[in-house]
């Protein structure tokens, strides 16, 4: 049975923190441009004495600036979107001396904690065994289906298998899915399956190449855009399978992003980068448990833009439970490596991952 794990604040009664001065501010004078020294932003959670009062940054994410409102309240923000006026906090250390702690240690047992700063490395292979991993994460999303939010994070390598395809389906239409991020090839191809059985051309169970099968995810393409959108796609076309015809018909939210090697792209692929940042984090603020699934670069931005823990609206501190899926183990231990405790790596082919899991959740 899944445990939510207990987070243990700093004690800011301690002398150190209780002598220690309020953080300091400076503001902006050129839009998207922080004073010199700011503070810049981690994974953990991090706190700022305020008028004698040592305040949580909620909604935090990597290398951003904090702002401090008029309020008192604090607003985790890219320096891009910083704003003249803004009240930017400095400092550059992370232990209460310039009022800023930096609390890394929360979610451990209190025998677990020593250095403030943690730092976490282990490598992990195709041989390591996954079996536990596994098993946790059965029980995480079934909490998590009830109680919190689950992003996924997929690479198109889904397209191209018909049981991974339909394995996502159904943990879509279970109620395992609250939102999708994703690249233009993911959905492409998933319609290209849904239209022709085929991605890029080639039958997704059998794996042969079709007659003149190139073709078949442009005109994929081209009738989207003629449609206008995936939605009104599915309903022309009277598409009635797949991962997007799922996300369509159980109003499961999706972003896709695109790239400068795109075809078409699709109507909703967002083609500016910053744009489609802002919107990823929007859906990534939103989430309780991410899965990064076989898009090494989509993973790379949304662990940069998640942060190991989440404030709820009663004001409880949980944690962001991530996890990163890829054959290449590069990939995954690059993740790995910026140190987040909740950041979980599973060495795999993602069509047999989606199938382990689908069968451990027992949607198929």
């Amino acid at each position: 049975m899944f445990e939510m794990p207990v987070y243990r604040a700093p004690d800011f009664s301690e002398r150190r923190f209780a002598a220690a001065p309020d953080a300091a501010w400076e503001a902006v004078t050129v839009d998207g441009v922080a004073p010199e020294g700011y503070h810049s932003t981690s994974m953990y959670p991090e706190y700022f004495k305020i008028g004698g009062v040592w305040r949580l940054a909620e909604e935090s994410r990597m290398d951003s600036s904090v702002v401090l409102d008029g309020d008192g309240a604090l607003r985790v923000v890219e320096n891009r979107n910083l704003k003249v006026g803004d009240r930017v906090i400095l400092g550059r250390t992370e232990n209460g001396e310039e009022g800023i702690y930096l609390h890394s240690t929360g979610f451990g047992a209190p025998e677990e904690a020593g250095e403030d700063q943690f730092v976490f490395r282990q490598g992990r292979s195709r041989e390591t065994s996954f079996a536990r991993d596994y098993d946790r994460l059965f029980e995480l999303l079934k909490y998590e289906r009830e109680h919190g939010r689950i992003l996924w994070v997929m690479g198109p390598a889904f397209a191209f298998d018909a049981d991974a395809r339909r394995a996502m389906q159904s943990m879509v239409e279970h109620g395992y899915v609250d939102g999708l991020m994703a690249g233009n090839a993911l959905a492409t191809h998933d319609l290209e399956g849904a239209m022709f059985h085929t991605a890029l051309g080639q039958d997704i169970y059998t794996q042969r190449s079709q007659a003149n099968g190139h073709y078949n995810h442009l005109d994929v393409i081209n009738r989207v855009r003629r449609s206008g959108s995936i939605r009104q796609f599915i309903n022309d076309y009277q598409i009635d399978n797949g991962i997007m015809y799922s996300c369509v018909k159980n109003g499961v939210p999706f972003v896709l992003t695109g790239s400068i090697r795109d075809d078409g792209p699709l109507p909703e692929v967002i083609g500016n980068a910053y744009d489609g940042q802002t919107a990823m984090r929007e859906m990534v603020k939103k989430a309780t448990t991410v899965v990064c699934l076989a898009t090494m670069l989509h993973t790379i931005a949304t662990g940069n833009m998640t942060p190991s823990y989440r404030v709820l609206e009663d004001g409880t501190v949980r944690p962001v439970f991530l996890y990163t899926v890829d054959a290449d183990e590069f990939v995954v231990n690059k993740l790995l490596d910026r140190g987040s405790l909740s950041a979980t790596t599973i060495v795999t082919n993602v069509q047999d991952f989606i199938m382990i899991v689908a069968k451990g959740l027992g949607v198929i």
